[in-house]
């Protein structure tokens, strides 16, 4: 019989931050192993999550005038080996199907890791005049990539993700676009995850296969360890000219358009939980919860239906208040109860029992703070909208914060090497070459991140060579 969440155990994260993260997965009952190495479960309560995720940006990329739809999981090998660039980009990752009905394929099926080449493929036949421009479409699907090292949902062979593809008439007009893009994830990790992220450009070495730019959206970790949270590629019309889209402009003349692709996965879960979670288990901000509330009626045997009974009413109350609220009316005492929605992260849990109802009055716990009020029942709704609105706002001033002292600007490669060390985003000047970034990579662990956009041009000398530098990057280790 399985352990009881309650009962639970979760490694400190001072003890070692990689069982902690994945024991709160475990005792929040987020996610299970498959039978499949690489892959995972997503168990009911995690994928909620996922079903949030969707909610909120459906409704952004549609303002944004994209549509969804959807195309097949196999891709022609033929296709993908059509852009040279991309395909060197994803060769070590695929998954390839040889067989099927017995028999061994005429060509072999690549199961997707991208769906630029068959997307782009029908694109093709789609797109004739300027008049078919912008095309802007996004699908919601699961993409395999072979992985060595995997961690439920920061790295796993299979993961679920929404891929957007557009063709524009200009680079300017793609890159305007993949722009815009990425401020609708920097938008939602402020305002529903409460993560502050760092937006900026990839360093040529860490850009996209065929790209040509990346922008990314770089979260902290409470570790100080970077995660690359979502990002928006420019393509150029690299893979208009692999695949042929052409259409014809305003002046009868033919033209390659230029496109865009930009991605959001379960990965972005992971951050979720790291940002925010604690040694007591999974922290969720209210705008990210499936349940925002719970109510714990406290009882007995003789005064169990009574309690019951108001508490779905306060439960009701709340609801036609658009508040995702649940009711515990398990037979456990209400200790146990409180360390399973603990471990969960619901944001606010309400007590309620005998001299509570006699007091008219309840008692609100907050999950981030441990903090309890008391709230009178005619003053619920308003007190719990409250509480649920400072919850999110703390929870990012606090991710904010945290990034802000963890963020240091450094001049030679000794402090480089011990900012790094100690779990940092380090601010530093490279000379810009591909060598340099691998060796400082091999020496130190570290990645440019990006090179964000709110940095101005600073010349300097580069840490490593010494040579002329022009602005400083963002370093960090990274998931």
């Amino acid at each position: 019989m399985d352990t009881p969440s309650y009962e639970k155990k979760i490694t400190p994260r001072a003890t070692d931050y990689s069982e902690w993260y994945l024991d709160i997965i475990n005792v929040a009952e987020l996610a299970d192993y498959a039978p499949v190495k690489g892959c995972m479960i997503i168990k009911p309560y995690g994928y909620a999550l996922w079903e949030r995720v969707q909610e909120v940006l459906n409704i952004e990329f549609k303002k944004k005038g994209v549509q969804n739809a959807y195309f097949p999981l196999l891709i022609p090998e033929k296709l993908l080996k059509r852009e040279k660039d991309h395909v060197e980009g994803f060769a070590p990752e695929v998954f390839m199907v040889t067989h099927a009905g017995g028999e061994k394929l005429e060509e072999p099926l690549v199961v997707r890791p991208t769906s630029e080449t068959i997307m782009y493929e029908v694109f093709s036949t789609w797109i004739h005049s300027y008049r078919d421009l912008p095309l802007l479409i996004n699908q919601w699907a699961n993409v395999l990539r072979y992985e060595k090292k995997t961690k439920p949902f920061l790295r796993t062979s299979e993961f679920l993700w929404q891929e957007g593809h557009t063709v524009h008439k200009s680079i300017e007009e793609a890159d305007d676009f993949a722009r815009q893009m990425l401020a609708v994830y920097e938008k939602f990790f402020r305002e529903y995850m409460a993560i502050p992220v760092v937006m900026g450009t990839k360093s040529e070495s860490e850009k996209f296969a065929g790209a040509h730019s990346t922008y990314t959206c770089e979260a902290m970790m409470q570790d100080g360890k970077a995660l690359q949270i979502s990002t928006s590629h420019n393509l150029g019309d690299n893979f208009a000219r692999a695949f042929n889209i052409s259409f014809t402009d305003e002046n009868n003349q033919p033209a390659f358009p230029f496109q865009t692709s930009w991605g959001l996965s379960t990965r972005s879960i992971g951050g979720l939980i790291m940002s925010h979670s604690d040694d007591k288990g999974l922290v969720l901000p209210p705008q990210m919860a499936s349940i925002q509330v719970v109510i714990v009626p406290i009882f007995n045997t003789e005064n169990k239906e009574e309690i019951l009974n108001f508490a779905e009413g306060l439960k009701n109350t709340l609801i036609e208040n658009d508040i995702k609220v649940s009711v515990d009316s398990r037979d456990l005492r209400p200790g146990d109860k409180y360390f399973t929605w603990e471990k969960k992260g619901v944001p606010l849990r309400i007590e309620v029992g005998p001299k509570d109802i006699a007091n008219n009055q309840v008692v609100c716990a907050r999950r981030d703070t441990g903090e309890k009020s008391f709230v009178k029942i005619e003053e619920l709704t308003s007190s719990v909208k409250s509480l649920l609105e400072n919850i999110q706002k703390d929870l990012y001033d606090r991710a904010l914060e945290r990034r802000i002292q963890k963020t240091k600007s450094v001049d030679s490669y000794d402090e480089f090497k011990f900012a790094i060390e100690e779990g940092n985003f380090v601010l530093a000047h490279i000379d810009g070459t591909a060598e340099t970034e691998k060796l400082i990579k091999e020496e130190t662990g570290a990645t440019i991140r990006c090179i964000p956009f709110d940095t101005e041009e600073d010349t300097g000398i580069c840490i490593k060579t010494g040579k002329a530098s022009s602005r400083r990057v963002l370093f960090a280790k990274a998931y």
